[in-house]
């Protein structure tokens, strides 16, 4: 009994800072994701996976709903951007039957190089909000990258908070707080679309994911009121640590691969 007790408190521990990080800029599954794998190396992955998730969309949910009440969200780019992700997430998934992951793990690691190296040379970047697109151009663009990041984040996954932030930042003129506050709306699409195939297949853990969606949303909610309080240069600098932290991740994994 004490060592499921130690277990959830961890988990739970997890899910709060996985909430907070990802309510910032993204990148919770690097912290959940590996403690559900070192609690229950027996379970199935496709279990874990889909408890992530159950617990995730709460925090996600609820920093998207917090961001909409204090920022201007530019819905006319995130709603489409959003409908293409949670669209194109089923075919990322199927991908995964033809492609095998470890054959992009190197592309992913020098766009993760590249998105840190341009965000430090432009110390602007990301510091004033001044959207580039409107009307159809706007829509086709947001369509585009909502289905690239769909695609990914089914398929591969690790990261896609980090990418959609960068992306709404260089190619839509968002500040890093309305890119972060966009890419949760993004985020909540994939993870539906997800959780429309996990849950009702019984992948996933019911007790232990409403555990942890408690968790992760007293996390979420201490990071969106980070993140409004300090602004887009608090999310930049955060953004540049979790960049830095998949950028080790995938070269360490890239190296194990070939070894």
């Amino acid at each position: 009994m004490e060592g499921l007790d130690a277990t959830l408190a961890a988990l739970v521990a997890a899910a709060f800072v996985a909430g907070l990080v990802d309510a910032v800029v993204g990148g919770g599954g690097l912290i959940q994701i590996p403690a559900l794998f070192a609690a229950y190396p027996g379970q199935a992955p496709a279990t874990l996976f889909g408890t992530n998730k159950c617990a995730s969309v709460v925090g996600t949910g609820a920093a998207t709903w917090r961001y909409a009440r204090r920022v201007a969200m530019p819905w006319r780019t995130i709603l489409p951007a959003a409908l293409a992700a949670f669209a194109f997430s089923y075919t990322g998934a199927a991908a995964v039957a033809w492609l095998p992951k470890d054959a992009v793990r190197p592309l992913i690691l020098v766009l993760l190089v590249f998105a840190a190296v341009y965000t430090l040379k432009r110390k602007d970047f990301g510091q004033a909000h001044a959207p580039a697109h409107a009307g159809h151009r706007e829509l086709i663009y947001a369509i585009l990258l909502g289905g690239v990041i769909g695609f990914y984040d089914g398929f591969f996954g690790p990261g896609t908070g980090s990418f959609l932030i960068f992306l709404f930042v260089r190619f839509f003129g968002f500040d890093f707080l309305h890119a972060s506050a966009g890419a949760k709306v993004v985020n909540v699409a994939t993870n539906i679309a997800a959780l429309a195939y996990f849950v009702p297949n019984g992948y996933w853990l019911p007790l232990l994911a409403a555990a942890m969606a408690v968790a992760n949303l007293a996390g979420s909610t201490t990071g969106t009121w980070l993140a409004l309080r300090h602004g887009s240069a608090f999310v930049r600098r955060v953004f540049l640590v979790v960049v830095g932290v998949l950028i080790v991740r995938f070269a360490w994994d890239t190296v194990a691969a070939f070894l």
